[in-house]
């Protein structure tokens, strides 16, 4: 398992590398948000928003318009709406320092879990819309829609099984696992992307009071 880690400062990287490299990972650091985008694809992404040359979230952004490696914001900006932009952005998940490492590799086991395509086809179609978790792939009318991973599961849940409520806290634990509630504003930012890129905001209503759900058709 490959991992980059894009951190500027030695000091944070240095132990950062070999600790990771402990827990048998192959790790690759870049000091700069140039080098990272340069970099060979890792199997995940660990993120600074602090680089000496690009803004880190510039550097997310770029890096999801052309894949979808797993992202983690690793960063000491913890205000609400840095990591309602980071999320925006296509990250599949923040961390603020400082951190422990033990929970740095939990939440690196957890996206890598859920980036995992499921073992068996999973294709559902509800009217023009179909959702294949296998090929983590969504078709409107036979286009594709590009999704960033969260977004995937996010709709990948819904459709599970349309037309019932899913409630908040049950998005936040599967989509984003590990049971962190993190702010409302969070899944209502996936939801409007999602409403936004299926070119209908019918397709996804808002249950007052508990969550979301599907059309039904």
């Amino acid at each position: 398992m490959r991992l980059l880690v894009v951190e500027d400062e030695d000091a944070i990287a240095g132990p950062l590398v070999e600790g990771l490299q402990r827990e048998g990972f192959a790790v690759e650091r870049a000091a700069t948000g140039e080098a990272a985008l340069a970099a060979e694809a890792p199997d995940l992404v660990l993120l600074d928003l602090r680089l000496p040359d690009l803004d880190g979230l510039e550097v997310c952004r770029r890096l999801r318009e052309r894949s979808r490696v797993p992202i983690i914001v690793v960063s000491a900006r913890g205000e609400e709406v840095d990591r309602v932009v980071g999320l925006e952005l296509g990250a599949d998940d923040y961390v603020v320092k400082p951190f422990g490492l033990r929970e740095l590799i939990a939440r690196i086991k957890a996206v890598l879990r859920r980036a995992e395509p499921a073992p068996a086809s999973g294709a559902t179609r509800v009217a023009d819309l179909e959702v294949d978790t296998r090929a983590r792939r969504a078709t409107l009318n036979g286009t594709d829609v590009a999704l960033t991973p969260k977004e995937f599961d996010l709709l990948a849940l819904l459709f599970a099984d349309p037309g019932a409520a899913v409630s908040r806290e049950r998005i936040f634990e599967e989509v984003w696992g590990t049971r962190w509630y993190g702010s409302p504003k969070t899944i209502d930012v996936h939801v409007a992307a999602l409403r936004r890129k299926l070119g209908d905001p019918g397709w996804i209503e808002t249950v007052r009071g508990v969550g979301f759900r599907l059309r039904a058709g």
